[in-house]
């Protein structure tokens, strides 16, 4: 999750926009004053200020919802199904406009952005076909006379507590089962880059959605206290940083709701000596520095087997010689990172690193970039021989900054992944087929990618790591998607004497 220090509004800052949240079918203020600076990451200027909730304005939140929800509940399938394919039209039409907003506040290259509109789109399509998701399956005659079918229902409120680094991608991977399922949605999107949230509000609002199922609810920490605690509402999610994710299950859970918490990641990639070390050396540059390396499926360590580390290392970096760090809207390769505080953390850990021993082969402390000096700016960072007893290697260091770990086998290798607290995604780079199979057998990760950096699976399987990377068992999307969002409901029935009267020669409607 995002930093959670209560923001006042600078001083001189009441010329700037306001975002506000988006409750009952439009923008509202709410009645706290406080908020918190937006920033464009290119520029470090201040843009915008955001609205922050007051528990009051999450419990009114709540209340829209929760009307909004049993309106909703009782809409059609084929009325929700209208609705999600007007909004992915919405969404596809209008791309442009979406990729320019995260850009400008989240600072990903525009191709990026895209990416992440791209991916989004792809659960709303697979939410398209709720209805198959939804059924339930029927017994005739379990016993005699009587039948026992099963039934899945909407849960009413439900929450999502999105993170900074895919503004638009991750709630649509939760909104869209969500709402297509027939609950209500209360989105609190990252402070840092809330903008995405409130255009997607008003897509689902011209798309046919009624007020009050998709609210918007900015803020901090209070306002993520207020939906972890409100008794109306029995299901959150969450992605984000390991302790927040451990923090939002623990409370929530305490609260009698269920729960889906995706942390942190330590993504390892194992590349072994038969491997084709161009694309390995293309995948790797290419998983550790896309978004700034602000991604939880990033790779941030190649383990690279000692008689092909030299030659891997040497390709790695030629490759990074090329990229251009600047502004996202400049057809650069790589953007700054989000804030100047997130920024100096990650820097921070390149120096950690070089105490501890390890090489920098490629230093982006203080480069050129095509762009205003004041930005959020590190480059590409490429580190070796780096001690697994650093911090460096240890945790997540979200940005971009990728670290080699010479090993001396697959063996070595393995154990290195499985020994670590995280258990998000993985790589191995090989063009041997038995050692590939033993590798998704034995590897302890919830997504494995074969000769793939990135291995984020399409919207009709589900994701989600093992370990500190995910608390409890729900995934997002998929299959886990419309099991987390819905109720089952077992009926065992008997009925005497059924009748049927009428004639109707009409075809039939679905309405």
């Amino acid at each position: 999750m995002t930093d959670t220090t209560t923001l006042s509004a600078p001083a001189g800052s009441t010329e700037r926009p306001i975002i506000e949240h988006w409750v009952a079918g439009g923008p509202w203020s709410g009645a706290s004053e406080r908020s918190g600076p937006v920033f464009d990451p290119a520029t470090g200027e201040v843009q915008k200020l955001v609205r922050f909730a007051a528990p009051g304005d999450v419990d009114h939140a709540v209340r829209v919802a929760r009307e909004a929800a049993e309106t909703w509940r009782d809409a059609s399938i084929a009325r929700r199904q209208q609705v999600l394919f007007a909004f992915r039209q919405i969404v596809h039409t209008r791309r442009d406009e979406l990729a320019r907003i995260l850009t400008s506040e989240h600072g990903k290259v525009l191709s990026d952005a895209h990416g992440e509109i791209a991916r989004g789109l792809e659960v709303v399509e697979f939410a398209c076909g709720l209805g198959h998701h939804t059924k339930g399956a029927y017994s005739e005659n379990a016993s005699s006379g009587i039948d026992v079918y099963s039934l899945r229902q909407p849960l009413g409120v439900v929450a999502v507590i999105s993170p900074f680094n895919f503004p638009a991608m991750v709630p649509m991977w939760f909104f869209s089962i969500a709402i297509a399922t027939g609950n209500a949605v209360i989105l609190k999107p990252s402070e840092k880059d809330p903008s995405a949230a409130n255009w997607l509000a008003a897509a689902w609002a011209e798309a046919g959605l009624p007020a009050g199922v998709f609210t918007v609810l900015h803020g901090d920490k209070t306002a993520v206290d207020g939906l972890l605690e409100h008794p109306d509402i029995p299901a959150v999610s969450f992605v984000g940083s390991t302790p927040i994710a451990r923090y939002v299950y623990e409370t929530g859970t305490r609260h009698g709701k269920r729960v889906q918490a995706l942390g942190g990641a330590k993504n390892h990639m194992l590349v072994l000596p038969d491997a084709d070390l161009d694309l390995a050396a293309d995948a790797a540059v290419s998983a550790g520095f896309g978004s700034a390396g602000e991604r939880c499926m990033a790779i941030s360590v190649v383990l690279a087997v000692d008689t092909i580390a030299d030659a891997l290392v040497d390709r790695i970096a030629q490759r990074m010689a090329a990229l251009r760090t600047g502004d996202g809207t400049r057809g650069c390769d790589m953007g700054p990172l989000i804030t100047a505080e997130h920024r100096d953390k990650v820097t921070g850990y390149v120096a950690v690193a070089e105490q501890d021993g390890a090489s920098v082969v490629v230093d982006g402390r203080g480069i050129e970039v095509d762009g205003d000096p004041n930005g959020f700016w590190l480059g590409p960072t490429l580190l070796d021989r780096v001690p697994t007893a650093s911090a460096a290697y240890r945790e997540e260091i979200f940005g971009p900054v990728l670290s080699v770990v010479r090993v001396g086998g697959y063996e070595e290798g393995l154990d290195l992944i499985n020994a670590s607290p995280y258990g998000n995604g993985t790589a191995i780079f090989t063009n041997d087929g038995g050692a590939a199979r033993r590798f998704q057998r034995d590897v302890q990760v919830g997504m494995i990618g074969i000769n793939v950096p990135i291995p984020v699976p399409v919207a009709y399987h589900s994701f989600g790591g093992w370990k500190a990377s995910l608390f409890g068992d729900a995934k997002a999307y998929g299959v886990h998607g419309f099991e987390f969002y819905t109720a089952e409901k077992a009926v065992t029935s008997r009925w005497l004497d059924p009748s049927h009267g009428g004639v109707d020669l009409g075809f039939p409607q679905h309405t």
